[in-house]
């Protein structure tokens, strides 16, 4: 893969798709109504989106991320990964199933609120399968989503 933006247009979420490409890592995907005038719009994952977003089950787990944020907070949106499609569970218990962190405490709670809601690739780390909690997407494209997977 080469590194840049991409855009895909979904009909079923009346935006683009936009990933952002370094190396072979996803590191950034948004949900713009229009694409950055350098997005190209030929992408080798674009034909799984697509699939996904028609109802084609996918979770995505083998596309390389690049994620550049704190250990603690990449190690949420890594446990995230391992739900499956159409599966969801709370912060509670996504805050138990994340190593080293304790369900019981309030602080690590909301760093797995916090780690949600700034995931820079939604989509290909479904935090939208956390019912609880804030997404990397915006609240209609998480909610097509949620939908697309009968959440």
């Amino acid at each position: 893969m080469d590194a840049g933006l991409y855009a895909l247009r979904s009909s079923y979420l009346d935006r683009y798709v936009q990933l952002g490409v370094a190396g072979d890592r996803v590191i950034s995907v948004s949900f713009p109504k229009d694409p950055d005038e350098d997005a190209e719009d030929d992408h080798p994952l674009f034909d799984r989106l697509n699939a996904y977003l028609e109802g084609v089950e996918d979770d995505f787990a083998d596309v390389a991320v690049g994620l550049t944020m704190p250990t603690n907070q990449r190690a949420v949106l890594e446990t995230v990964r391992e739900i499956g499609y159409g599966e969801q569970v709370t912060v509670d218990a996504l805050t138990r199933m994340t190593p080293g962190l304790d369900a019981d405490e309030e602080a690590d709670c909301q760093l797995a609120r916090t780690a949600l809601a700034e995931n820079p690739v939604p989509l290909v780390i479904p935090d939208h399968r956390v019912r609880d909690a804030p997404s990397g997407a915006p609240p209609d494209v998480e909610q097509k989503v949620r939908s697309l997977e009968g959440l």
